[in-house]
């Protein structure tokens, strides 16, 4: 995408963790440029995110909902973050409140942005505690099916070759693109 480097622009990125959650539900109001992704926030190489940190020049600003849509860890935090502000940009948190300028040097902003980025550690690995708990007290109960989902190569091939994109099959196996990739990479896919 070509930006002239005197056109400002405010910047929403949005995310959601699966495919069944809606991402309208993080309103940013009024902005110019707008990622959005239904991917894991632990999962570094998000491709909308890589674009935003592209994208984004001096002045402009980036909003985001919650600082768990940006990051689940405190080093993927800070790190985004300073790659924001040291482009001489900004970046605001909505639901919490927090903005990051660049120079920026406010002790108290850094305060919280390493107590906001602990709590979404933490709070990612509640998730993860409860998630094996249920996952352990299923196995208990002989419930838990466990395993990968098995993806219906055939139905992929069948809409690829009906001339859908490996997105858009994804999207609507809901499943991620990666996958859909390797099996259209097999050599029996064709």
């Amino acid at each position: 995408m070509l930006r002239w480097s005197f056109d400002l622009a405010l910047i929403g990125y949005r995310r959601v963790s699966t495919y069944d959650q809606k991402l309208d539900r993080q309103d940013l109001g009024d902005i110019d440029q707008l990622f959005e992704e239904k991917e894991s926030g632990s999962d570094r190489t998000r491709p909308a995110l890589r674009e935003m940190l592209t994208y984004v020049r001096a002045g402009d600003e980036v909003l985001v909902w919650s600082i768990d849509r940006l990051a689940r860890d405190f080093r993927d935090l800070q790190d985004i973050v300073t790659q924001i502000t040291d482009k001489g940009a900004g970046i605001k948190f909505l639901s919490e409140g927090l903005a990051f300028k660049s120079g920026g040097d406010d002790p108290f902003a850094k305060l919280q942005l390493h107590m906001m980025g602990a709590f979404a550690e933490f709070e990612l690995a509640l998730i993860r505690k409860r998630q094996a708990d249920g996952i352990a007290k299923a196995q208990k109960r002989g419930v838990y099916k466990g395993g990968k989902r098995r993806i219906d190569r055939e139905k992929v091939v069948a809409l690829r070759t009906e001339g859908l994109g490996p997105s858009a099959i994804a999207e609507q196996m809901g499943v991620s693109r990666m996958s859909i990739y390797r099996i259209l990479s097999e050599p029996t896919a064709g």
